[in-house]
Order: structure tokens, then sequence, then C-alpha cells
């Protein structure tokens, strides 16, 4: 790594924190280290040799703002997290309207449980997103078929929302994912979006709207890579129980899927008024090795507004 992308989680840099785009200021971040599951040797090997291209590519032309986009996405898929915040402030130093780089950047405070940072970030990408075209976002670890499944604007919306959920402020979530689904156009993000919203739905009471929004999604649809969330639409739609999905889904305990799908079933039973087994479900996550999924980060604040 250069000494122009060390950075320390204290001094993680959000230009919303200090009220000017391009000036990094320390952010409120936890001081505990996120971990990212170990990758297969093989995978690793991959991986750092497509950290290495990024970077090349980074320092043949700092000015450029895809160079630091990629370099900023290959370090996080290494778990460098705060790389990855380093880099993308620099490139907003030099891009201050440029939406992409508030999206990363916010993705990873989320990841970082920086979750104001995220919200300023990723409010400020959606107003420099909104009355413009959006586009394909190409995808840095490609699914089974290589085909990319979310866009720009779906991205921003969606990360918004999920920090205003993991705030505990499911009206705002409610309001993001709304707006995520307009751009939602294809199974595999619709899925997704219908599922964080119906749970924002139901924790807000609006169990109605709720039941609305699972009639967005067809049965038999062409999933990609949402199968879990696509199990989960199932579950509240009565296909499953939440007891055989959540047994199905601890047979591989150390997975991402175990993590969201678990989390799906400890908030049913959340607004369902069983608050004990619920926290049993989001401590069974915690005792887990994906750190940086969703699922966890949700039941890691789950468990905190709890105590």
């Amino acid at each position: 790594m250069t000494a122009s992308l060390v950075i320390t989680l204290a001094a993680c840099a959000t230009a919303a924190a200090s009220g000017r785009e391009a000036t990094p200021a320390p952010a409120p971040c936890p001081a505990s280290k996120v971990s990212a599951p170990e990758p297969a040797p093989e995978a690793r090997r991959e991986l750092e040799a497509r950290l290495a291209e990024a970077r090349a590519a980074y320092e043949r032309n700092p000015s450029d703002a895809e160079a630091a986009i990629w370099l900023g996405r290959r370090a996080a898929y290494l778990g460098r997290f705060e790389e990855a915040v380093a880099v993308y402030t620099s490139a907003i130093s030099r891009h201050p309207r440029d939406a992409r780089l508030y999206r990363h950047r916010g993705h990873r405070y989320l990841t970082l449980r920086c979750l104001g940072p995220a919200v300023r970030d990723l409010e400020r990408a959606a107003r420099l997103v909104r009355g413009r075209a959006d586009e394909i976002e190409p995808d840095g670890l490609p699914n089974a078929r290589g085909i990319p499944t979310s866009t720009l604007n779906s991205n921003v919306f969606y990360h918004l929302g999920l920090a205003h959920y993991l705030r505990g402020d499911f009206r705002k979530a409610r309001a993001a994912y709304r707006e995520c689904l307009k751009f939602s156009k294809n199974p595999d993000m619709l899925v997704a979006t219908a599922h964080w919203l119906y749970m924002t739905l139901r924790r807000l009471g609006r169990d109605a709207e709720a039941r609305q929004v699972l009639d967005l999604v067809d049965d038999g649809a062409d999933i990609i890579e949402s199968q879990d969330y696509e199990r989960l639409v199932q579950m509240y739609k009565g296909r499953v129980t939440p007891e055989a999905l959540l047994a199905e889904a601890s047979k591989k305990r150390a997975t991402l899927g175990f993590a969201s799908v678990a989390y799906g079933v400890g908030n049913w039973h959340l607004y369902h008024g069983r608050p004990d087994r619920a926290a049993q479900i989001f401590k069974e996550i915690t005792r887990g090795p994906q750190q940086t999924s969703f699922g966890f980060i949700a039941a890691e604040a789950e468990l905190k507004r709890m105590k």
C-alpha cells in the first residue's frame, strides 16, 4: 500500500461531516476492525492480482475517477475497507460531483459501521443522480452468468435504504426503497429491494402495504444471484415456514446465505412479537464469520437496540 493510501479507521474521511464536499474529516466510526471471510488460496491470488492491476492503473493516472473506483473496489474485495475509503476520498477531492464515488464510499462506510457518514454520502449520491439517465454498474465479482444485475441508481437508493434501516429510521428507509423500486428492472434487483422494503414496512406496522410489495415478485422468476432473498419472499408469502427455512440455511452456518436468511427469519419473529427468539437468531448470526454481510450488520444493529 502506498503511503498516500494509508488511513486509520479513526481518520476515515467524510466530506459531509465537515460541511465541505472534498475536505477529509474524522468520521465517528467504531474502533473495532471488521474482518472479511478469508477467500480460498486460489481466489485470493486472483483477487491480489486484480488489485495489483487496479493499483497500477490508478498510479498511472490518479486523476481518473474510473481508476479510483476500481482500486477502491478491488481493495475492499480483500477486506481493505479503510484503504478503499481513502481512495474514494482522494478521488472525491478531484471529482466532487461524481455520484459513483459517494455511492461506493457510502457502501464501505456501511461495512465499517459508520452509519452517519454512510447516510450523508448516499444522500449526496441520490441528489447527484436525480434526473439523470441510469447506467449499468459493472460487477467486480461477476455472477455465474456474467450478467450485471444492478445499476448506479438502484445501488444508490438500495444502500441508502439500508443505511436508514440500520439506524432504525424505517420511515426514511421506506422512502429510499420505494425510490429503489423504480430502478429495480430485473428479477434479482426486484426481489432484493422487495425483501428489504417488506421488512421495513412490517417494522412500521404497514402490513397491508407490505403484502402489496410481495405481489411485485413473480413466482418462478429467473433469479441469478438473489436466491436467498427469493426464499425469504416465499416465506413471507406463506410458501415455506420460518422454521423450515432457517433449518435449511443452518446447514451452512458459515456462509453469506445463512446470515441473509437468518436475519430475515429473526426479523420475522421480531415483528411478530417474539423478541427473545429474534435475539437468539441475531446472536447466532453474529457468532459467524460473515461480518461484512448486510444480514450480519443488521443483526448486530438489532442487538444493540435491544440492549
